[in-house]
């Protein structure tokens, strides 16, 4: 059946959306006017030499912020920037330079998880979670010259470093 777009009325309908809350209700609407509604979001569509094309052109820009856009969603650094999201999985490995320096602004200096260690981790998994949590521990009594504080923590590190992995 050749539907024509219940919202503009002039374009063939091509996206037919059957509602069923509250009750069923049938929208047959053209591209454009799904688009505007938000009913579909239109994502480019990339063959792999397009991405790898994409890839190649962002490795010889450089590493300006404006030149940086994902290949496989197409979003760019100045529009995460903007809107403060990004557009896939994979535009963390491609911002990846220009993003790290935000998260360790955003943590206090930190790319490491600092929280609870699952009481199911293994032994090694604990202990460099200690280290970890000692070694800020130290940087924090050192930066506030609370010296016998770091030498205390200097000692508990070096037993820990000294202490073989059980």
């Amino acid at each position: 059946m050749n539907f024509l777009c219940q919202h503009c009325k002039q374009a063939k309908a091509t996206v037919h959306i059957t509602d069923t809350i509250p009750e069923k209700h049938e929208r047959h609407l053209c591209e454009a006017c799904a688009e505007a509604e938000g009913v579909i979001i239109k994502q480019p569509q990339h063959t792999t030499s397009a991405i790898l094309q994409e890839f190649i052109k962002h490795k010889v820009a450089g590493a300006g912020g404006d030149d940086h856009t994902c290949p496989r969603c197409g979003i760019t650094f100045r529009q995460f920037q903007v809107k403060g999201q990004l557009g896939c999985p994979y535009d963390y490995e491609a911002f990846r330079s220009l993003l790290l320096p935000l998260i360790e602004r955003a943590h206090d200096g930190s790319t490491h998880h600092v929280g609870k260690v699952p009481s199911t981790a293994d032994s090694t998994v604990r202990r460099q979670t200690g280290l970890f949590r000692l070694r800020r521990e130290l940087q924090e009594a050192v930066e506030h010259e609370n010296y016998e504080e770091a030498a205390r923590v200097r000692d508990a590190i070096q037993g820990l470093e000294s202490a073989e992995p059980s």
